[in-house]
């Protein structure tokens, strides 16, 4: 079902993943050009495969399991992204590139934040269809 806490969840996140990346800069270089999301093609499509995961996760509704495994999969595709946002932030070659940080590095974080919410509802759910067998 659609109306269910997890697709408002699954939406935020998809819409932070494909929405705000355009919004927020990355980080900010020592000449002090705003580095964006749609400078770099790697970050552009974890963030787009990211929102589509998310939105493709949404429609899974009627099999919870893999709804879940969806989430799963999502999630630790944000932790691959954060994780390059810290290589890229924590670079020790010497000059580094990187003289501000920005927000949109942040935006993987709130990301995995709702994907875990909407995980942890659509474990509720199956868990609630469970019991309900159980009295039949």
């Amino acid at each position: 079902m659609l109306q269910r806490i997890q697709t408002i969840y699954l939406l935020l996140a998809a819409g932070i993943s494909a929405g705000l990346i355009f919004v927020f800069h990355l980080w900010i270089t020592n000449e002090g050009v705003n580095v964006y999301v749609k400078d770099d093609v790697l970050y552009l499509g974890l963030f787009l495969g990211s929102a589509v995961l998310s939105v493709v996760t949404i429609f899974m509704y009627k099999n919870r399991k893999s709804q879940f495994v969806m989430g799963r999969l999502n999630i630790i595709l944000n932790f691959i992204l954060l994780g390059f946002f810290v290589y890229q932030s924590l670079n020790v070659s010497g000059e580094t590139a990187v003289s501000e940080k920005g927000i949109g590095m942040l935006l993987p974080i709130v990301s995995i934040v709702l994907l875990a919410l909407a995980n942890k509802a659509i474990k509720k759910d199956e868990e609630l269809v469970k019991s309900v067998d159980r009295l039949r």
